[in-house]
């Protein structure tokens, strides 16, 4: 299983790929959303600034894959409620997927209806956690996108060489 993620970086030096942060005082930043396997590894991976909706950053991020699956074996895509979209449904399904995605409202419902009840952990959450380890990536000190790009792919390189045992 599958899913593309977020998160967002303080960009001191501008450029390409930034925007401001909602949720930071409007200070510009980049998104990062990711694709990865059921174990966090990543398989792709899309750059926008910080004021870009996760919905329109799907499709960029799927035609970026460095590996697909063969066609007769069932994919799966599980997103959260921030993809709730019929356009991103569609997108997902002509890509080969089966969409999982999580609607508006329903975790609360769960918080709601079951005693003690635990958030789910998004394993792609668990990736940007391994990619915000390498300092380079945790601030975004490049102006081109290009340059910025290289680095996110040198740490999902080792993360994937990590995660199959090649550096022991």
């Amino acid at each position: 299983m599958a899913e593309p993620g977020w998160s967002d970086d303080q960009s001191p030096f501008g450029g390409e790929a930034v925007g401001p942060n909602p949720t930071d005082r409007g200070k510009s930043g980049t998104k990062r959303e990711i694709l990865t396997d059921g174990y966090g590894v990543p398989l792709a991976v899309s750059v926008d600034g910080a004021n870009r909706h996760d919905m329109k950053m799907v499709k960029a991020t799927l035609d970026n894959r460095v590996a697909v699956a063969p066609e007769s074996q069932v994919q799966n895509l599980c997103l959260d409620k921030g993809f709730d979209y019929d356009e991103v449904r569609d997108l997902v399904k002509a890509y080969g997927y089966i969409a999982h995605i999580r609607s508006r409202g329903e975790e609360n419902k769960d918080i709601a209806d079951i005693p003690g009840y635990r958030a789910r952990r998004w394993v792609v959450e668990r990736t940007h956690s391994w990619m915000n380890r390498f300092r380079r990536l945790l601030i975004r000190w490049e102006k081109n996108v290009e340059n910025y790009l290289g680095m996110i792919y040198l740490a999902c390189a080792i993360i994937a060489f990590r995660a199959a045992g090649v550096f022991g």
